[in-house]
């Protein structure tokens, strides 16, 4: 074996369930994030996320709207 595939060497059946666990979290992880980039940066979803640009401050105006009204 070669210094690099030593490096990347994995002992599967010593890996504990906290391993397997954190291994597994890991991946899902970055496929979620993987999902989340191309969903975000698809030009096509372009106009809906812009819709929600400002949904926190629309938010606030009808809240102030409210109290000032009562």
């Amino acid at each position: 074996m070669t210094k690099l595939q030593e490096y990347f060497h994995t002992d599967w059946s010593a890996m504990t369930s906290a391993d397997w666990f954190g291994m597994i979290l890991t991946v899902v992880v970055f496929i979620v994030m993987v999902i989340a980039y191309y969903w975000v940066l698809n030009p096509k979803n372009k106009e809906s996320l812009e819709a929600h640009r400002t949904m926190i401050l629309d938010e606030d105006e009808i809240n102030a709207e409210k109290q000032d009204g009562r």
